[in-house]
């Protein structure tokens, strides 16, 4: 499926903004569904050689390498570990002062921007505020609510909406049960997140002791606090773990528990400030 398949809306005003040659020097794009795409896709658009209604071919040279990461005026960040450091940004801005190596445009693309350094995210201030005029910066984010609210009043903003159902069709026709399907294009943020959830070995054992878990929050305290330990046990990574949180609010949305719901959100909070993923959790059943 093509990125005007994904999302034809923003896709098309991405074409309009580019005929017009309006490009903007900052932008922010909240959603996972198709927004790297869209960030490659708007860097080949600076570099295309054979463009085509002032659209990128995807088949010249350029196009290839930057599709590849391998384009010197076009450089991709993103997290190590857990965190963008401060240093890595301060490099990347650096390359801001030299002249590209293949045109007079540079393009950064920062994944995960909401997991920079606070000071690594005050030092991206300086070029939104004040860009080169053959520069752009793309950030993506999955979690708006976590970028500092200087940066995003500085870029143009772009939301990517899921496509719940695409996801869902796609996981059906690689051979996955409709209940299955379901539950994984919930919690997805895109196709290769989806299929890439489809080989995860512990997915399953992790969905049973979550049914578990959720069985007892209500009726048997005892057997929900006895999960923590085996939910601890199979979300070993912060990946996992917020695997598990994503599954959990989808799990008590479908049985209607919007209490718990709440409470999920709350401990997903803790988490997020470096609380341990066993301990929210039985906070939350001992609360």
């Amino acid at each position: 499926m093509t990125l005007a398949d994904l999302q034809p809306k923003i896709f098309q005003e991405f074409h309009q903004i580019l005929q017009r040659g309006r490009l903007s020097h900052a932008y922010l794009f909240s959603g996972n569904f198709g927004s790297y795409e869209m960030a490659i896709f708007l860097a080949q658009s600076q570099f295309c050689e054979n463009l085509q209604d002032n659209l990128p071919c995807g088949q010249c040279r350029e196009c290839h390498l930057i599709a590849e990461r391998d384009f010197s005026d076009v450089k991709v960040i993103e997290p190590q570990g857990n965190v963008i450091k401060t240093d890595t940004i301060r490099e990347l801005l650096r390359d801001f002062t030299r002249s590209g190596f293949e045109g007079q445009s540079q393009v950064f693309i920062i994944r995960d921007a909401d997991k920079m350094h606070i000071n690594a995210a005050n030092s991206l201030l300086k070029f939104i505020e004040e860009p080169q005029s053959s520069s752009y910066m793309i950030l993506l984010t999955s979690d708006e609510s976590r970028v500092l609210p200087t940066i995003k009043s500085r870029c143009q903003i772009f939301r990517f909406p899921k496509n719940q159902e695409y996801l869902k069709n796609l996981l059906e026709q690689n051979g996955l049960l409709k209940a299955k399907a379901s539950l994984i294009a919930a919690v997805a943020d895109d196709g290769a997140s989806a299929l890439a959830l489809t080989e995860m070995t512990k997915f399953d054992d992790l969905c049973r002791s979550l049914e578990k878990f959720i069985a007892g929050l209500d009726k048997d305290s005892d057997q929900s606090f006895l999960q923590v330990t085996r939910l601890a046990s199979l979300a070993t990574d912060k990946a996992e773990q917020d695997l598990a949180f994503k599954l959990l609010l989808v799990m008590l949305g479908r049985t209607q528990q919007p209490r718990w719901v709440t409470k999920v959100y709350q401990a997903r909070q803790m988490w997020l400030s470096n609380v341990s993923f066993q301990n929210v959790l039985e906070y939350m059943v001992l609360e």
